[in-house]
Formats: structure tokens, sequence, C-alpha cells
């Protein structure tokens, strides 16, 4: 630190003061040279580009400053923003540090100011030469090369530790030892399978003293069915998929089918550019199968809105942004929806390739209708309809029923409204009386033709306005047999696929994304502009993946006359395979990078980019950037190699690290983004009860089918849709099925998962906080308190001493017994609990009742619901529910 006087004299010129601060500043950072990406852009990007970036309809001056050619060359008042090693002649630096409010940039007017320092080294770069380069994502990623590291204590066991362990050198911290091996196989056991280990697994591990122990846990994790369905929990937040369409009506769809195919696909290590192109254009493929049709589901899980009074052509063209916008966050990282109404504030993205991208998304036979194409309830045509025989006779029986109360009602309402037999309702004079709606919905309908929604309006009208308690009971009978029907139509297995019209439909830049509001601007499907100088030829290679099939290469362009210049050939019409295809090529330099970013962040709690989902230049940079790019490049050389990926990063030494900090490390670094030590956050919601399930031995290991109904408090369902659904318990194997299979209500997700994805949207990061509705969930929630219960009973079974059942406990939970000051504390607490128990046995015996597994009557209830209790507390602990 400096120390130094400063006196100011009142006649000291201004710019003389600056430039004596500038030189001192120069001094002092002279050793340090100055990167265009990491010290000038993101200074430009906050207080320039707004009004001279990319968008040229905001572009004021005509001066645009994220590009090079354009600083450099005059502005529309004919001076030159930046002239290279002379910052006196560069209008910018004559700007910042004018004190003239109607000259200075950042105008006041803004609400945006540099700081002197800023000021000082845009100065400072312009006087070495304005030296300029690409943002850092927008350039294909080169394989750097590894760092040697002299560090005799340190411990290598694959690249990522060199990469990491030169980072911390450099801000000399020291790396964490090893964790201990109980911690160890639990972390990595919840992060490749999503499920805690067993006792006996840890203790297998614990004694395994091969020099391959690890390794071997590994790869047991990476073979089992389990990695799967842990790993499609994140692929189903880009994805949003649930089992309803959202909006008012939130019918159900049946997407499952797409579901269990993004899981056996995972389980099978598919490669991520076959997993991409058959997701996004599976249909597409020559001689499709079944499962790549159904793979091509991902483009139908977005929200759908078939609400009465809608536009379908609306509902059409936003069915399309969404699609975009999924498109560009998943595999390029990039904020594409401000595009759709003007060129990009930031990065190089135009209005044109927003709608080159609608282009290709928007050659499908998809109507925007809710009742278009045979689709019924939530689920639009195109679909492959995948019903089973029992599915459809559901159906035929549950509308037999109707036609039997249909008929019943008839009958009774030839009293109720006089009228000639056969003749509807509405010819009753008595029907002229009904309010409202009830006319057209009711009286002029025949009884088996009336719908859910305006039987629903009818029955409070005949129950509390017009008593009438055997008409009450016919309806009640009707609402109850039309939900069984819906319900069973709703369950008929039609998987919503893509496809692809024959006859192209036209694309025309939107006014502010307006349907209604075509420009004359017609777009044809092509990637962004941006990366144009090396797309068409990547576009169309074939994919990495052997079992992707390859587009039929483009013909040669015929030979040019003798000295004649070949016309250059006209850029193809992209469709989906094409863009899929180019996304996952080398030609695109945001794909891999996106990917290994998203499963650093699954593993360490953040990516290399924070900002997850913005790779442009308003996001964070990398805070490792050579080894994001080493680990992009080595995963394309791999042939997309997710399971080879997960395995590199769960053997390295840096994930193997201690996630214990001291206070000083934790001050330097309170989010671990140099990697000193172990990753520690708290579990996922779902993960959460996955663990609980397990813990107890609750957890039913079935895979796939039919998403299911486990405990969820009454009237949540009611009072989000107005009645119109309801909620129905499942039972048995139901109650115990991992996260992955609940269903996905979109209006209301599952009560269970707190800081979810909404399923709404792409979500590509999902937020973690900590509030006292978290704990009223783990502390209460039926699911938690039954496997707390169940727990117990194990213990109180197997063992007879409260220090053997409390460490069987306590390693159910954390994978490790209880140290001898937790036991003191822990054995008191349950001295307390049986002395309440024992002084209110009516709620010993509710609480050791809860839930529907059995429970076996020899167990004494006060002394169940103690354990019971002790066990609950155990599984709300900050280590259970933390990943440490």
């Amino acid at each position: 630190m400096f120390h130094f006087p400063v006196r100011f004299s009142p006649s000291l010129d201004f710019s003389f003061s600056a430039l004596a601060l500038l030189s001192f500043i120069v001094g002092l950072r002279a050793e340090t040279p100055i990167s265009f990406e990491r010290d000038i852009q993101p200074i430009l990007s906050e207080n320039c580009y707004h009004c001279h970036g990319p968008d040229g309809e905001a572009r004021k001056a005509k001066l645009r400053l994220d590009r090079r050619d354009s600083a450099l060359a005059p502005a529309q008042s004919g001076a030159t923003a930046i002239v290279p090693s002379k910052p006196d002649d560069s209008e910018l630096v004559a700007r910042i540090f004018s004190a003239d409010p109607e000259e200075v940039m950042p105008s006041p007017k803004s609400n945006r100011t540099l700081t002197l320092a800023q000021k000082n080294l845009l100065k400072r770069w312009i006087a070495e030469g304005a030296t300029w380069n690409e943002h850092w994502a927008f350039s294909p990623p080169q394989r750097p090369i590894v760092p040697k590291i002299d560090i005799p204590s340190a411990t290598i066991r694959n690249p990522i530790d060199a990469f990491v362990l030169a980072r911390l050198a450099s801000e000399k911290i020291t790396p964490a030892p090893e964790a201990d091996r109980a911690a160890l196989i639990r972390r990595v056991s919840l992060d490749l399978n999503g499920l805690p280990p067993t006792p006996a697994e840890v203790a297998e591990f614990i004694a395994d003293r091969s020099p391959d122990a690890y390794e071997k846990i590994v790869e047991r994790l990476l073979a089992s069915p389990r990695y799967g369905e842990r790993w499609a929990w994140d692929w189903l937040d880009l994805a949003r998929y649930a089992d309803t369409n959202g909006f008012q009506g939130d019918p159900e769809r049946t997407m499952w089918p797409w579901r269990d195919w993004v899981v056996n696909a995972l389980n099978s290590n598919m490669p991520f550019d076959q997993f991409t192109i058959e997701q996004l254009a599976g249909d597409l493929l020559p001689e499709a199968t079944r499962d790549q049709k159904i793979a091509s589901g991902f483009h139908r899980n977005n929200m759908f809105n078939g609400e009465g009074g809608r536009i379908a052509e609306e509902t059409r063209v936003e069915n399309i942004f969404d699609r975009v916008e999924t498109t560009a966050t998943v595999w390029l990282g990039l904020t594409f929806t401000c595009n759709r109404c003007h060129d990009h504030k930031f990065d190089p993205l135009k209005q044109t390739d927003y709608y080159a991208l609608y282009d290709i998304f928007n050659q499908m036979s998809e109507t925007g209708s809710a009742s278009g194409g045979g689709g019924r309830g939530g689920q639009m045509a195109p679909f492959l309809d995948l019903a089973t025989d029992a599915e459809r006779d559901a159906v035929k029986v549950a509308q037999a029923r109707i036609d039997v109360i249909g008929k019943e009602t008839e009958t009774f309402e030839l009293t109720k409204f006089p009228r000639p037999e056969g003749q509807p309702v509405s010819e009753s004079p008595e029907a002229s009386k009904l309010p409202g709606n009830l006319f057209a919905t009711h009286a002029k309908l025949a009884p088996a033709r009336r719908d859910l929604n305006g039987l629903l309006e009818a029955l409070p009208y005949f129950r509390d306005t017009a008593p009438d308690l055997d008409y009450v009971v016919l309806l009640k009978k009707q609402i109850a047999a039309i939900r069984v029907r819906d319900a069973a139509t709703n369950s008929i297995t039609k998987v919503m696929i893509m496809d692809q019209l024959a006859k192209p439909r036209d694309t025309f830049v939107l006014s502010k994304g307006n349907y209604e509001s075509k420009t004359d601007v017609r777009v044809l499907g092509h990637v962004p502009e941006i990366f144009s100088p090396r797309t068409v030829a990547a576009s169309v290679r074939k994919p990495t993946a052997p079992t992707a099939a390859s587009r039929p290469p483009s013909p040669a362009p015929a030979s040019a006359a003798a000295g004649e210049t070949p016309a250059p050939p006209a850029e193809p019409r992209l469709n989906r395979l094409d863009l899929a295809r180019w996304l996952v090529s080398p030609a695109n330099p945001l794909a891999a990078r996106t990917a290994i970013n998203r499963a650093w962040q699954a593993f360490f709690g953040t990516g290399f980019v924070k900002t997850a989902e913005d790779f442009g230049v308003q996001g964070e940079r990398p805070s490792h950037p050579e080894l994001l790019d080493w680990l992009s490049t080595k995963y394309l050389a791999s042939g997309w190699d997710t399971k080879a990926l997960h395995r590199l990063i769960v053997t390295s030494a840096t994930y193997r690290q201690s996630s214990r900090v001291t206070p000083a490390a934790h001050e330097h670094d309170p989010e671990n983004r140099f990697l000193a030590r172990g990753p520690r956050y708290r579990l996922p919601s779902w993960m959460i009860r996955d663990q609980a399930l397990a813990a107890a031995g609750l957890l039913v290991d079935q895979r796939g089918g039919p998403s299911v109904k486990p405990y969820q408090p009454p009237g949540i369902w009611e009072e989000a849709t107005f009645g119109k659904k309801t909620y129905t318990l499942g039972h048995g194997d139901e109650l115990y099925r991992r996260s992955l299979y609940v269903f996905w209500r979109r209006i209301v997700g599952p009560t269970t998962f707190f800081d979810a994805g909404a399923r709404q949207v792409c979500t590509v990061q999902v937020a973690r906080t900590n509030t006292p509705l978290h704990a009223l969930v783990t502390l209460n929630d039926p699911a938690y308190v039954e496997a707390a219960r169940v727990m117990a009973q194990r213990a109180l079974t197997a063992t007879t001493t409260d220090d053997a059942r409390l460490t069987a406990v306590f390693r159910l939970a954390s994978a490790r017994p209880p140290t001898a000051g937790e036991s003191t504390i822990l054995i008191a607490r349950l001295a307390k609990l049986r002395a309440d128990f024992a002084a209110d046995p009516k709620a010993a015996r509710e609480l050791s009742a809860i839930g529907e597994y059995a429970r076996p009557e020899s167990l004494a209830p006060g002394e169940h619901a103690a354990w019971t209790t002790l066990c609950l507390l155990i599984l709300n602990l900050d280590e259970t529910l933390s990943k440490e």
C-alpha cells in the first residue's frame, strides 16, 4: 500500500491532475497487460452498447463500439471515436472526460457513469494501440496446453487438477486435503445416482484399501440404471417437461414415454451429438424409428395455451418462440428473447437471426388449436399413438357410464322441465328462468353431451339457489362420471412429436414479435450470422455418433466457363436436421462449452460461467477459461462421451477434496470459485426426498411408466383450478417411487419440491435459497414423517440398545456414525421425547401410524414415536440436507 500526501489547489487544472493520476496508475500497472475481453469490453458493454452496440435501430450517431472496424471509422459527426495509439485524437476519450453535460458520455440521461479508474483504463488501452479480440464464447475452443505444476505436495490425478492448481498457485491458495472415505462415497453416490450409499456400501469402501477402490465405486455408479434417472432430472428442467399443458385449464398430457427415452438414452451413454440430433429432429432421420420419433418430443414439452377464446395462430407463434429460445439457451447459451423485437443490445445477434431459427421451427403441422388435428385433452397433433387396449377399453367403459347416467337424467328432467318428449330442456318454460350461461351450457344440450365446466356451473345453482336434492345427486353423478372419462381419455398414451410440412411456410420478421404484424422482411432458415463463415459446410457434416444418419452431401457446383468467376451457390434453407447437426458440429463454438458448464455446475454448484444461461457479452467470464476449453475439446474428441466426462470430473483430486473450510479461506473465496475445496451445498429438494425414501428402505426401484401421485396436502389442485381438477392420491408403490416420476401439474408443481424449476420455460440454473417454508416441508410432509417412522421401525426391530440404534439411523442419513458429542446430545433428546410421548399417548399413536406403510403392532407407540421424532431430526440435520 502506498501512502502519500495529496494537496489540491483551486487553481489546479482538472485535466492536469487527471493526467498526473493516469501516469501514476499506469506506473503501478505497467506490468499488467490490458486485456480487451477482461478489462475493456465489460466497461463498453455495461455503459456504451445500449446506444452504440449491435442494435441498429437503437444505435446513435451511427457509432458502433462493439466492432473494431466501426469504432475506428469516422462517426456521423466526422470525428473518430478511437484512434489507436492516439488518445488525444480520440473522440471517445474527449467525451468520457468532458465536464459538459451535453457532451459527456455516457449521457447523464442514461443513468450510467464511468469511474475515474475506468476512464483512465480506456485511455491507456487506446494509448497502447486499442487491441481488439472477439468475445471468448464466439471463438471456437482451442485445446490449451496442460500446465506443468511443480508443487511437491500437490495431488494431480488428471489434467483437471493441473489447471486448478495453476490457478490456486496464482492466487496463493493451498488446496484442501482429500475428503474422508465416508464423505467421498456419499458425495459421488449422490452426484452420479442421486441416492445415498447404503451402510454396507460405505463399510465395503472403507475396508477396501486397493489403489483403485474409489475408481471401482465410480464404475459401479456409472453402470447403474439409477444414473440415467439422476441425470434426466436436469435435462427435464431444460426441456420444460411436465404432465400438463399449463394455463388455466391445464389439461393432462402423456409425455412420459419421452421422459423414459431420456433416461434410457443417458443410461446407454448415447453420445451427446446423437442425443441432440434425435431430440431436435429424430422424425427427420431417414427411416426414423419409433424411439427417434418419440425423442423429437423434446420441443413438444412446451406449454400450450388452449383456453377458450384463445386465437390458434397466436398460440402457434408463441410455441415457436419458445422453441427458438429454448434451443438458443441449451445449445448456444445465448439470450435470444430480445431478438424477437430488435437486434440484440449487447451481442452480435440480429433480429433476422432469430427469425431464421423461427423459420426452421415454423415448418410443422401444429395448428395452435387445442382441438385441431385430432387431439384430445392436452395432447395435440402431431402425436404418436402408443395406446394400449386396456387404455382404450377404459375410455369405452367410462363413456358407457356417462350414457347411462345421461338417460337417467333425461328421464328425470321431463318432470323437472316439462315439455314434449324428445325436445331439449330449452323448450321448457322453466328453462327461461335459468341464469347466466346455464341456458346455453345446460338447457340446450342433451345430458350426455354436457361438459364438465357447464355442470360445475349448474351444480351450485340447483343446490343453493333452487334446491332440488334428487337433481343435485344426478348432477354429481354426471360430474364424477365425466371426470373418470376425461381422466381415462387423457391417460391414453399419445406422445406429441415433431413433423415437417411438405410445403414450407413463408417466414417474415414480426414487428415487435406480434403474430399479426408481419413485416415485408422474408427470412429463410439459417444459423446466426456471427457463425456464418463456418456454417453451411459444417451444418451437414455427419455427426460423431455412429448411429445418427448423415445427410447426403450437397452436389458440387457446375464448373464456370473459362475466364468467368463462378457465382456463389445460394445458401440452402436449413431444416431442423440441418440445425441439429450444425449445433453439435465444430462450427458451433458453444454447444460443448454450454454442456461442460452445466455438468460442472451439477458437480460443484456453480459452473465455470456462473451465468449458465448467458455466455454473451453481458454474461460472466469463465473462472477457469483454459480448463473449460480443454474439457470442451476433449468432449468433442471423445465422441461426446458423457459418462467419460463425468468419470474424469469425479476422479479428479479437485472433486475429491474435503469441503471443510477455514474462516480465512472462506473470506478469500466464499463461493469456492477457485476450487480450493470440495463442493458443499444443499441438495435439491427432489434429491432430499429420494434420500429420505432410500434411508428408510421405502424407495421402490421401478423405472419408467406413467407419472405417480404421492402425498400432497388436500385442496391444492382444487384451489388452483377453481375446483376443476382433483388430486387423487396414489397408493402402495406409487407413494415411494423416485421423484423423477412424480406427476407434475404445470400451474402448481408438486408441493414437496421447493427451489425447483417451474417447468414452464427452459431452466438451466435453479435458485438455491433457504427459508422456513422449506423446513416446514422436510419436518411435516407425510413423505418425510413416514420415512422417519419407517427408519425408526428398522432400528427398533434390528438392534436392542439405544447406542446401536442411534448409530444405525445416523449412518443411514449421513453415511457415518455420530461422534461422541453428537451421541450425547441425541440420546438426551431421545429421553425427553420418551417422557413427552409417555405423557401424551394419543399423540404417540397418531405419529407412529402416519403413512400407508405397514407398522408392526409389536412396537410400543410411545417408543416408536420417540424414535420417529429423533429420526426426523436426523433427516433434517444440515449435513443430511447437504452434499459435502
